[in-house]
């Protein structure tokens, strides 16, 4: 279809012209669909007048809420949504209304309906839906219902939004009121949660500095404290010092736990080191018993010696093992070696007498006396030790004597019923060994001695026996079951291969030293022969691994032997100022080391173990020494800081004094253990009680400075107070002047700054009212002048009208200054040699400009050369000294009197600027 044609057969809503769309708008009917779309189309045409008159047609605000979503920008839209919400133009009811509002976006349509709506319902609702803080405050300054204002400015929470508030919301006294205190009250919680924040802060950084300080003996107590006063903070921290606190606290506590874990190390060495000396001491008890037990008898025999071997070779074992893991007691060491020399001395007695045993029987069998006294001399055999079977025999020879003598006799049987006593205690005691020792040796000499003198003591000694036999019965029962368990556990363990050699050695260490244990109790030669059997096999098998034992046993010994010349190194040449500590950790770590080199061959390990005694003891004895004079310097330190506090210095002075010495007691190390603390407290009380000092100065200091900024203030409220009444009370705000110098120097802050400044206006309004009073006094002092000037007027006129130029006479009661008598004087001369009239008009111009630039008037254009000459006079004149306003009024005002002679048409022109510029000077500024 042509175009022509398609425009006239088009509807007239669809027609170019907006004239013509605007007409077919007006008669759509938006309750039929078609027309109802026609208007939505037109709604968004282009023309401004199509899209009023079709929205004009529109009543449903659901249609125009679908059109503002497709073109916000188009005003109309929102405009006319305004009109139907408010009801302004329509009949919709509230419910729905209230229903569109809710669900609304818009900020503008928003505001608008909270402002215009026709209920106070429909404002509310309005309001709720808003969320930017500009449009609350908007509400709560302009909206015309109170209850709308008020529920606006409830939801303004921000400082600037409620200073606002406070500013602008002049319309409801309400409101402002609320949001001065509301403000007042964020202030106040923001002043408040800054204070708490930086005293946590503070908090915050003393525990992490006290995670960064080493153990002291109140370092615990110090940490628990920091962590009350965190507890008992009343806000909560942020996130960034949360962590930071947790951070403090993990690294505090594993310096606390790190110094409770030495502590208990350290006990628990002690405790295994007096388990060791208590091991020590056992096994010297055991060894010195038997060496004691000895003379007791009457013969010696190669049982006793072998027994004693035994024993010895235990505490020589023994012995080692313990020194490797402790240092040996002095005492016990010299115990120690007492019984071994004893030992020696025995073994060395059976040494040598088993040397001549051969010749001593061949010469008892051979009755040859020489030969024998030589064998026995040669045998060198104690006095202290009973003869040997054989070596008795050979004495008693020697001595011609077949039976003892009769104090012999006696002797032996006090000594038997001496034995006798020991052998019920050692039944007493369960010692089975060497009650059984001792009751074989009993019972042999009983064999010896005559029946007659044995009669009292045999009853008892059968009695013991009994009882020896009972426990070895008893021995035997227990020991029964154990021999057997024991040869089967052997059994098993030498038929494991899949055990490990050191834990296949360690059992079957154990399990020989439980068979040995038993001693002959329930003890059978097929039981015995099954052990060892097993027991050898175990042994074929361990023998690569004992083997490279012994390699290892090698090169710890020389590791050890290393050890020892490092520390002996270190212990020949002593550093004089050697810290206690760290001579502590090189003696812990030589511990440890020497336990790490761990076993040693057998052979080597006394000696080395005795080396290393030796080094350990005197290594202990440097730490002493050193910790000892660690404790004389930190005393010397306490007395110090005693004598600092009585000391006449200031108290800052003593405290940094206090510091250097805290650093100089952290650089010493610590005294031996239990002095520590002790000079620990000393020390830190005479701290305390100095840094106290300091802290009481301070308050009195700052007590000194509240009372001097109270008098500060008490100063300037007064002087806010008082205005003065004339110039002459300018000596008052010169006192204030002089009392506020004599109050600085002031603290430095914000009260301070506030207060200077406010003390600064003050002075300067005070000052301003007093130069103006001073310009006052000047002017009233010329109104009294005022009948001279008027006569000298009077006198210019009649002079210059051609009559006698005659001079004004000075009234003495008007009281005119010097200047004034000579501006008087100056004035009567002027009329006996006038001036021309146009150098008294300038003159007259020049002293009202003059007046007009002191009183800040206007000038006329043409009195601007004037005002220029004038100011560049008052510019040099002022060079020297600045005249005051005042002085300068006091001059131009004699001048003015001494300018003449003036005509009256001269004067009519001038004297009302004169007065004009006069009164403005005397206007006072407000109070």
């Amino acid at each position: 279809m042509p175009g022509f044609l398609r425009r006239l057969f088009a509807p007239r809503w669809q027609h170019p012209d907006a004239k013509v769309r605007c007409q077919a708008a007006s008669r759509l009917d938006p309750a039929r669909p078609e027309q109802r779309q026609a208007l939505e189309t037109l709604c968004l045409d282009a023309e401004d007048s199509v899209r009023q008159a079709a929205l004009a047609r529109i009543d449903s605000p659901e249609t125009l809420l679908e059109l503002l979503t497709r073109q916000p920008e188009l005003t109309e839209i929102r405009q006319r949504l305004i009109v139907l919400l408010s009801s302004q133009g329509g009949g919709i009811d509230l419910t729905r209304r209230l229903r569109i509002v809710e669900g609304l976006d818009d900020r503008l349509l928003l505001s608008r309906v909270a402002l215009e709506g026709d209920n106070q319902q429909l404002r509310l609702a309005a309001v709720a839906r808003l969320t930017e803080e500009e449009d609350l405050i908007e509400q709560a300054c302009d909206n015309g219902i109170a209850a709308v204002r008020h529920a606006a400015a409830t939801r303004v929470t921000s400082e600037a939004g409620l200073q606002r508030l406070a500013q602008q919301a002049r319309r409801d006294r309400q409101v402002m009121r609320q949001a001065r205190e509301r403000l007042n009250r964020l202030r106040t919680d923001a002043a408040s949660l800054a204070h708490a924040r930086a005293q946590r802060e503070a908090l915050l950084a003393k525990l992490e500095t006290h995670a960064r300080a080493p153990w002291e003996p109140l370092y615990a107590g110090r940490y628990r404290h920091l962590v009350r006063e965190w507890e008992a903070l009343d806000d909560l921290p942020g996130t960034e010092q949360e962590r930071r606190f947790q951070e403090a606290c993990l690294r505090c506590r594993k310096v606390i736990s790190d110094h409770e874990a030495r502590e208990h190390a350290i006990a628990e060495t002690d405790r295994r080191r007096e388990q060791a000396a208590e091991a020590r001491e056992s096994l010297l008890e055991a060894l010195e018993e038997s060496l004691a037990g000895l003379p007791r008898g009457d013969r010696l025999t190669g049982q006793d010696i072998a027994s004693l071997r035994a024993q010895k070779v235990l505490l020589a074992n023994r012995w080692q093992a313990l020194s490797d893991l402790h240092v040996t007691d002095e005492t016990l060491r010299r115990r120690y070696d007492t019984v071994l020399k004893d030992y020696d001395a025995v073994l060395d007695a059976w040494e040598r007498l088993q040397a001549h045993v051969a010749d001593i029987e061949q010469a008892l069998k051979d009755k040859d006396t020489e030969r024998l006294q030589a064998s026995v001399a040669a045998c060198h055999w104690p006095g202290t030790l009973p003869p040997t079977p054989l070596l008795a025999r050979a004495q008693q020879w020697l001595a011609g004597r077949e039976e003892p003598a009769e104090e012999a006799l006696e002797a032996r049987l006090e000594r038997f019923s001496q034995d006798l006593a020991q052998l019920e205690t050692l039944l007493d005691r369960g010692a089975f060994k060497g009650a059984s020792r001792l009751h074989q040796s009993l019972r042999h000499r009983a064999d010896t001695l005559p029946a007659a003198s044995l009669r009292p003591h045999q009853a008892t000694l059968k009695r013991l026996g009994a009882r020896l036999a009972e426990l070895r019965d008893w021995r035997g029962f227990v020991a029964g079951p154990k021999r057997e368990q024991l040869c089967q556990a052997i059994d098993q363990l030498a038929d494991d291969r899949a055990i490990a050699d050191a834990e296949l050695d360690r059992r079957h260490r154990q399990l020989v030293r439980d068979w040995k244990g038993l001693g002959d109790a329930a003890a059978s030669r097929e039981l015995s022969e099954r052990f060892r059997h097993a027991s050898d096999r175990i042994h074929e098998r361990l023998a690569p691994w004992r083997e490279r034992q012994a390699s290892e046993r090698q090169r710890n010994l020389e590791a050890r032997s290393a050890l020892c010349e490092q520390l002996e190194a270190l212990l020949d040449t002593p550093a004089a100022d050697a810290d206690p500590d760290a001579l502590r950790r090189i003696r812990d770590q030589a511990r440890e080391e020497w336990r790490r080199h761990s076993p040693v061959p057998r052979e080597q390990a006394q000696a080395i173990g005795r080396r290393f005694g030796r080094i350990r003891f005197a290594l202990q004895g440097l730490i002493d020494q050193r910790a000892k004079e660690v404790a004389d310097a930190k005393r010397r330190l306490i007395e110090e800081a005693q004598a600092l506090i009585e000391r006449p210095s200031s108290p800052d002075e003593r405290a940094e004094h206090a510091k250097r010495l805290q650093q100089r007691w952290r650089e010493l190390g610590r005294a031996p253990r239990g002095e520590e603390q002790t000079l620990w407290r000393e020390f830190r009380a005479a701290c305390d009680q100095i840094f106290a000092m300091r802290e009481a100065q301070r308050d009195d200091r700052a007590q000194r400075t509240r009372q001097r900024l109270d008098e500060m203030q008490a100063l300037i409220d007064r002087l806010d107070a008082w205005q003065p009444a004339r110039h002459a009370d300018g000596q008052v705000l010169e006192q204030a002047i002089a009392q506020v110098a004599a109050l600085e120097p002031l603290p430095s802050g914000r009260r301070t700054e506030g207060m200077r400044r406010r003390w600064s206006g003050i002075v300067r309004t005070r000052r301003e009212r007093l130069a103006r009073l001073a310009v006052v006094e000047e002017i009233q002092q010329w109104q009294a002048c005022r009948p001279l000037l008027d006569a000298h007027l009077a006198a210019d006129a009649a002079c210059l009208a051609g009559g006698a130029c005659e001079d004004v006479p000075l009234d003495p009661e008007l009281g005119l200054s010097d200047e004034m008598r000579r501006a008087h004087e100056q004035r009567n001369a002027s009329r006996r040699d006038p001036l021309s009239p146009q150098e008294v008009a300038e003159g007259l111009a020049r002293l009202r400009v003059h007046l007009s630039l002191l009183a800040l008037g206007r000038i006329s254009q043409h009195d601007e050369p004037l005002r220029l000459a004038i100011q560049v006079e008052r510019l040099n004149e002022g060079l020297g000294r600045e005249l005051s306003r005042a002085e300068e009024v006091r001059i131009v005002l004699r001048n003015l009197l001494a300018t003449g002679p003036v005509s009256p048409e001269q004067w009519e022109r001038e004297v009302g600027e004169f007065d004009s510029l006069l009164t403005r000077l005397t206007r006072l500024p407000p109070p």
